[in-house]
């Protein structure tokens, strides 16, 4: 399988996030879209106000499966290896899958007085539709 990651490139902890889940994967799994990328988003028929609600996660071989906010951040993390033993005993644990919920809205509202915002978009080394390639 093979899925895109919607993220915002200008948000400090989301790219640090992909960051990381760039290291872990190196593009087997996930490719990445910043949400400032609006022409590669209509490809998925995502809007800018969808993005707002938080990071996105599409499966590129069926697209109307989709997760997004902290459901897709559980997801992405249960897709990795030793990831399912993970988050099922995190989601099995309802206060704190309810706490973490709240949390990742409050950080996703907040995020550039949190953590900043960059100068420039984050480009991942593994982009889909991309027209600019990270820096290695």
């Amino acid at each position: 399988m093979s899925y895109a990651v919607i993220y915002d490139g200008n948000c400090n902890l989301c790219a640090n996030f992909v960051s990381i889940l760039e290291k872990c994967d190196r593009g087997r799994l996930f490719g990445y879209i910043p949400m400032q990328d609006v022409q590669t988003l209509q490809q998925f028929k995502v809007t800018p106000d969808d993005c707002e609600m938080g990071m996105i996660l599409i499966n590129r071989e069926d697209p109307t499966q989709r997760w997004q906010g902290s459901d897709a951040a559980e997801e992405i993390v249960r897709l990795l290896p030793m990831g399912l033993p993970l988050i099922s005993a995190y989601r099995a644990l309802s206060p704190l899958k309810s706490v973490g919920d709240s949390a990742y809205v409050q950080v996703r509202d907040h995020r550039y007085q949190l953590f900043g915002k960059r100068d420039r978009t984050y480009h991942t080394a593994y982009p889909i539709g991309c027209a600019v390639k990270a820096e290695e």
